[in-house]
């Protein structure tokens, strides 16, 4: 047995999948997913075999970044339902086997939370420092601190004349974690989310809690190990359950002190590297360039190995703040199922705890619009807004939204190809894709050839294959640009993963015998692989014949 293998954990051998549940299923024709559309929807997780879902926030929110801005940790949305459907979910969820992971958002919190509206009564209230306030200077910001949503991080607040920061929307503003009092107000939330048996947390921008504003340090600040910890300690440290944090900013070196054992911190956490990879660097995630699979490589080969048995990969390609992959770095028209197909190969077959984001297991794809006017998302109207007054030609502004705006994932779940795609009998809160008659989850059921059954095989796969849980990650170099290709070695087996990332055919050549297909997106036989043509978006996973590697 391996090092790791003393100390396994359930989630590093887990499929987690992220619901979005205003855009999943709703249960009483409201247009708007629920708790109860969530709960009727289980079996079908079930059959797709994921241990855990990792639920997008549900607490009451008045949903100015859709539920990412809190007013009460403690009740749930009314949209989505009661206390009694969130108890409901956790315990049907819990007799199929799969565990509830809660979306923590402890950096900020709604302006209309109790708290900040204590905290803005005046300088003395005792909630005053669970915010982060600051007077200005000469009539102007404390600094030049900007949102991510754009414009100033902080807001003149004019009942007693003080800034508070806000890292996001002016309607989110930044709890003050220096504050042992908030704090503790966090602890005692988590731990009553814990008492009602979730399997653990998803972390909301994890790394911005240990910001020191005034040094505009955001992210990565020099408190924020020491919070962890303390959170773990008082907390879940002493459970089994998930935690992953959201961490824009971390490289290899900063993952490690999150997720080393020995450290109790967090199990693992969102990296995003790879995220970034068709931007143009230095520049905002709308100015685009086309994606060098080189550089792709080198991110996965870096962040592969380097966590070795330190830390822990999280593996994924959506979210519900990221466009569809198949859509981004696929082919969502003439080769939309191979390179489907190609992604979930590549990814699931790392080392890793894989996330697969509702749709994604049918290929779902990014919705195309023609007007802002049909745009729900925060970020993309305010990047819209600013864009036009900077003087961008609107068709330019469109086409960065309409490959990276965060709508794209949000568009309801595709089950059939009655009205509305069976996500609600009512008017949905956002546009349906009108490609929902060819893409859904009755018709993915019904092809066995289908997006759907590869997933399936894929966590099948990783239950029952220790190799890919624990085996090593080693790159196969010699290849064509275009097509990556990994070992993965464990206990004297090696198995050889090859993607063709490209519409175009590829060579690939090797002598070595082949000694079982353990998965592909084609018909092909692998026996001999000298001398090979790949079709656009070919992959497959072999075993090699003999003792190839330690």
């Amino acid at each position: 047995m391996t090092h790791q293998e003393t100390n396994t954990h359930w989630w590093q051998e887990a499929v987690v999948y992220q619901v979005y549940p205003r855009s999943f299923q709703d249960s009483n024709g409201d247009g708007i997913g629920d708790l109860a559309g969530i709960i009727q929807r289980l079996d079908y997780l079930k059959k797709l075999g994921i241990s855990a879902i990792w639920l997008s926030p549900v607490y009451r929110s008045p949903n100015d970044d859709n539920g990412y801005d809190i007013s009460d940790y403690e009740q749930i949305m009314t949209e989505f339902g009661t206390m009694a459907d969130m108890d409901h979910l956790i315990q049907a969820a819990q007799q199929r086997d799969i565990k509830i992971i809660m979306d923590l958002v402890v950096n900020h919190t709604s302006d209309e939370h109790p708290w900040f509206i204590e905290s803005r009564t005046s300088k003395e209230n005792s909630y005053r420092d669970f915010y982060v306030w600051r007077e200005g200077h000469d009539g102007k910001a404390p600094n030049d601190l900007e949102s991510t949503f754009l414009g100033s991080a902080w807001q003149l607040d004019e009942p007693t004349g003080e800034y508070y920061l806000h890292l996001f929307s002016q309607k989110q503003p930044d709890l003050n974690w220096e504050n042992p009092d908030v704090r503790t107000a966090i602890y005692d939330m988590m731990n009553f989310w814990i008492d009602k048996g979730i399997g653990g947390f998803r972390m909301d921008v994890i790394d911005l809690v240990g910001k020191i504003p005034d040094e505009k340090i955001t992210g990565n600040g020099p408190k924020l190990h020491d919070y962890l910890h303390e959170m773990n300690t008082k907390t879940f440290g002493d459970k089994d359950l998930l935690t992953v944090g959201e961490t824009w900013g971390a490289t290899p070196e900063i993952a490690k002190l999150y997720s080393d054992p020995k450290r109790n911190e967090l199990s693992m956490v969102f990296q995003f590297e790879h995220v970034g990879l068709d931007e143009e660097s230095g520049k905002s995630k709308w100015d685009l360039r086309p994606l060098q699979i080189t550089e792709l490589k080198k991110v996965f080969s870096k962040w592969q190995p380097e966590l070795g048995d330190q830390g822990w990969n999280s593996l994924f390609w959506n979210n519900h703040d990221l466009p569809r992959i198949v859509s981004r770095w696929g082919n969502d028209s003439t080769y939309r199922v191979q390179s489907a197909k190609m992604l979930a190969i590549l990814l699931h077959m790392l080392k890793g705890t894989p996330y697969i984001y509702q749709g994604e297991e049918i290929g779902m794809t990014n919705r195309i619009i023609q007007d802002i006017a049909e745009v729900e998302d925060i970020e993309s109207k305010n990047m819209y807004a600013d864009r036009i007054e900077k003087g961008y030609p609107e068709e330019a502004i469109l086409t960065s939204i309409n490959a990276k705006g965060r709508d794209n994932a949000r568009t309801p779940m595709q089950w059939n190809d009655t009205a509305n795609a069976g996500f609600t009998t009512g008017t949905p809160w956002l546009d349906v894709n009108q490609n929902y008659h060819e893409i859904n989850v009755e018709q993915a059921l019904a092809d066995k050839e289908s997006i759907f059954y590869t997933y399936q095989k894929l966590i099948e796969l990783r239950k029952s294959h220790p190799l890919i849980v624990w085996g090593s990650f080693e790159l196969l170099e010699d290849t064509a640009t275009d097509v990556f290709a990994y070992y993965r070695h464990y206990q004297g087996k090696s198995w050889l993963v090859v993607c063709n990332f490209s519409d175009q055919e590829q060579t690939f050549s090797l002598d070595k015998p082949a000694e079982k297909t353990i998965i592909a997106n084609t018909e092909n036989e692998y026996h001999n692989l000298l001398d090979r043509t790949l079709a656009p978006y070919e992959a497959f996973v072999i075993k090699l014949g003999g003792k190839t590697h330690a």
